[in-house]
């Protein structure tokens, strides 16, 4: 008997969910930073055994959207709610649990298992974390709640064990050998991004877009163009640097990172792009594959 399914991980910003993917599915898939809106996409990462595949899918952080790029990340979460076999719903232990307060009413509202993920316990006491799983049991009485410390990787066998017991009977849904639904250049673009909010302050991240122009994979390596799109003139100056510092020190951190995840040397350029408003065109999202239709 085999068992498969798609184990979606849904809450709001800085609870730790992309950590939590990192972990479960064993590979960096998701970039992980101390700043909120750091996942923009839905990234699947698939993990099999011998009569098990678990598809699990890293959201957006929750949030209520101030432009068109906000509405289309809200529009991957809603997605990923309507389609899971189980919902993990990540918090913390310094999270207010009242904190859109809507999604969890809708959680209550699935037929689904959903598992309330209460991250982050290495930061907090027993008798604190004893306290909050009594609270998330009051607010989704239905739900399992396990305490969990991702960074750590502290009981994530027990939740492990936790989506297995609640897996479907089914056939895999991806080949085996298959680890994600995203592409190499997805993962470069997400790379490029993942120093952009590492490296720059105040709204320099929350305005680009990362965009990878060619992507050739030879003998003995990769060469790998980007280009960083960005809203005003006077940030393509501030994501440049000083004869070009910032922008060197930004690429060769993620030519580095980039090696260490494809395996192979990199010769990566980038380049930086002004363009005004992206955030609310909905002809620039869809080509930036924030939307669909």
């Amino acid at each position: 008997m085999h068992r498969s399914g798609f184990v979606n991980i849904i809450g709001n910003p800085n609870v730790g969910k992309s950590t939590l993917m990192n972990a479960l599915v064993g590979e960096k898939l998701s970039i992980v930073t101390a700043k909120a809106q750091t996942t923009r996409h839905r990234i699947m990462g698939i993990v099999n055994g011998d009569n098990w595949q678990i598809v699990y899918s890293d959201t957006p952080g929750i949030l209520k959207p101030h432009y068109k790029l906000q509405e289309s990340m809200m529009d991957f979460v809603d997605v990923a709610i309507g389609d899971a076999d189980i919902i993990l719903y990540v918090t913390d232990v310094v999270e207010k649990k009242d904190k859109n307060i809507s999604y969890i009413e809708k959680l209550n509202q699935l037929e689904c298992p959903v598992i309330v993920v209460l991250n982050k316990i290495d930061l907090s006491t027993q008798e604190k974390v004893v306290e909050m799983m009594s609270r998330w049991k009051e607010l989704l009485p239905k739900a399992e709640i396990i305490p969990v410390s991702a960074t750590e990787k502290f009981n994530l066998e027990k939740l492990f064990d936790t989506i297995l017991s609640h897996l479907p009977v089914s056939p895999p849904w991806y080949d085996k050998e298959t680890f994600t639904d995203k592409s190499m250049r997805f993962f470069a673009s997400e790379i490029i991004r993942e120093k952009i909010l590492l490296n720059y302050s105040q709204e320099i991240p929350y305005c680009t877009e990362v965009v990878i122009e060619e992507f050739k994979e030879g003998k003995e390596r990769y060469d790998i163009s980007a280009v960083i799109n960005v809203m005003r003139n006077s940030q393509k100056g501030i994501i440049i640097g000083n004869k070009g510092a910032a922008l060197k020190r930004t690429g060769t951190q993620a030519r580095i990172d980039m090696e260490d995840f494809f395996e192979k040397k990199v010769f990566l350029q980038l380049f930086v792009k002004v363009e005004p408003d992206w955030r609310e065109d909905r002809r620039k999202l869809r080509n930036f594959g924030y939307i669909n239709d």
